[in-house]
């Protein structure tokens, strides 16, 4: 072969590689991007209290009306939605609690977060996917942030311990220092930043109460100093900024006449049950054992007014929740302001979140502002699993497989950021890319997969056809002067 061949064979492989890796379509420098949760924080929660600095964010930016959690409305569960784009029933996340029906065990949120396989299950949060093609990543507090994917460990995290102080404020500045320090000197590209408030003091005192006014308050101001330190930091023109909640919250009727009690349920008995996660909100998971499924059953469907209990294959599918192997049998949940008691009742919050996330107490937050969003704009409310294809076209990056569809926050951003080639397919009518598969099935039809296994046609400007053209121009090339 001729030198000059020699030299082509060597650029075509460099073409190909280079194309293969990450998308090309931005230019210039990439934005970076911080997503901070504070936990619990109801949709409503601004609208009794003063919030200059939300207030003020909405204007120089983006705010939703509200945002509709995943189903179940629980911290871990719905934080993993956010960063997976998943329903839960196919991140697998699907309780706060580990817990296994064979041995019994069952542990608390807290040592729950350091548990790798309950959240290493299949899915890739964002983090891994954006280290895999490039970036370098970190997460605060996050939950599930903490422990390895596939192998692969956030680039930093830190992880809150078991008798944390939700409260801090102090402490809350300080770790927003210590973000800002990883963009500007570890070089990070994405973090992930949450706060335990206000659901800490929801829980408590209630989400009518004086106290959750307070804590709101103190949100507002951490939102305020957050923004300062983005400015002080330099990276006002750079970074991205969305501030979410995992879920909203409720007031429990712990004095009502009909409370949901299970141990006094006439025909019913627990001599039935193999295993029981109850006790912890309004939501419940029965294993009845061998052969007395449809005697539980029977007992329970119609025992109580307020009490909502099916087959997981009967389970309401518009939930997206039962569909998954670590879901048992029976499954239940109660109205609004009713929590699920079990053997005895041990639950004594005055507020309460986990209820169906068509009640307007589980709607919460979406506020966001940058270089790449739109200002001045309200939306219409949306559904969280929606946010992971935002997160992913902020940072150029191709998502995983996933049920969000990026138009829907697409308007969001200003006409440059929205019209920057994306790296994702096109969505489908199903309100599902047209190039995933549904879960259970293989796709065979796209010509390009990423490292993370999501398929699209945009790796290269031009997509697919363009690569396969380049490549074959090449091969003509290459048969001249051989």
């Amino acid at each position: 072969m001729r030198p000059s061949a020699i030299l082509l064979a060597v650029a075509l492989a460099a073409l190909l590689v280079s194309g293969a890796g990450r998308p090309v379509g931005r230019q210039g420098p990439r934005n970076k991007l911080l997503l901070v949760s504070f936990d619990g924080f109801r949709w409503d929660y601004d609208q009794d209290v003063e919030t200059p600095y939300l207030d003020a964010m909405a204007l120089d930016g983006v705010k939703a009306r509200y945002m509709t959690p995943a189903f179940v409305t629980m911290t871990s569960p719905c934080h993993f939605t956010l960063v997976t784009g998943k329903y839960i029933e196919n991140h697998g996340v699907v309780h706060n609690m580990f817990y296994n029906t064979t041995t019994k065990v069952k542990l608390p949120y807290h040592a729950t977060l350091g548990i790798q396989r309950w959240w290493d299950n299949g899915s890739v949060p964002i983090w891994i996917t954006a280290q895999r093609q490039g970036l370098r990543t970190g997460s605060f507090f996050y939950p599930g942030g903490n422990v390895t994917y596939q192998g692969t460990a956030v680039t930093l995290s830190r992880k809150e311990g078991a008798l944390h102080n939700y409260r801090n404020e102090t402490e809350w500045r300080a770790n927003i220092d210590t973000v800002m320090r990883w963009f500007t000197e570890e070089g990070l590209d994405l973090v992930t930043l949450y706060f335990g408030e206000p659901d800490s003091t929801g829980h408590r005192y209630g989400p009518d109460s004086q106290q959750r006014r307070d804590m709101v308050m103190q949100v507002d101001r951490t939102v305020g100093y957050l923004r300062d330190s983005i400015g002080r930091s330099g990276l006002e023109g750079s970074l991205n900024l969305i501030v979410t909640s995992d879920h909203g919250m409720n007031t429990v009727n712990k004095k009502a006449s009909d409370l949901v009690e299970l141990h006094k349920f006439p025909n019913f008995t627990f001599k039935d049950i193999e295993f029981e996660l109850l006790d912890y909100g309004p939501n419940g998971m029965l294993l009845p054992k061998e052969g007395r499924l449809e005697a539980v059953y029977g007992a329970l469907k119609d025992a109580h007014p307020r009490l909502h209990v099916y087959k997981k294959e009967s389970f309401p599918k518009s939930f997206h929740y039962a569909n998954n192997p670590r879901v048992t049998p029976l499954l239940m949940y109660s109205d609004p302001g009713y929590v699920i008691h079990g053997r005895v009742n041990v639950q004594f919050n005055n507020g309460e979140h986990g209820f169906d996330n068509g009640d307007m107490d589980m709607k919460t937050i979406f506020r966001a502002v940058g270089p790449s969003f739109r200002k001045g704009l309200q939306v219409e409310p949306f559904e969280s699993v929606h946010v992971y294809e935002l997160l992913c076209r902020l940072l150029d990056i191709v998502p995983e497989a996933n049920d969000g569809v990026l138009s829907t926050l697409l308007p969001t951003l200003t006409p440059e950021a929205a019209s920057t080639p994306s790296p994702t397919p096109q969505a489908g009518t199903s309100g599902v890319p047209s190039t995933l598969s549904a879960p259970g099935t293989t796709q065979s039809t796209s010509c390009v997969t990423s490292a993370g296994g999501r398929t699209g046609p945009a790796l290269l400007p031009g997509g697919c056809p363009a690569l396969t053209a380049g490549m074959l121009l090449a091969a003509v090339l290459l048969a001249k002067v051989a």
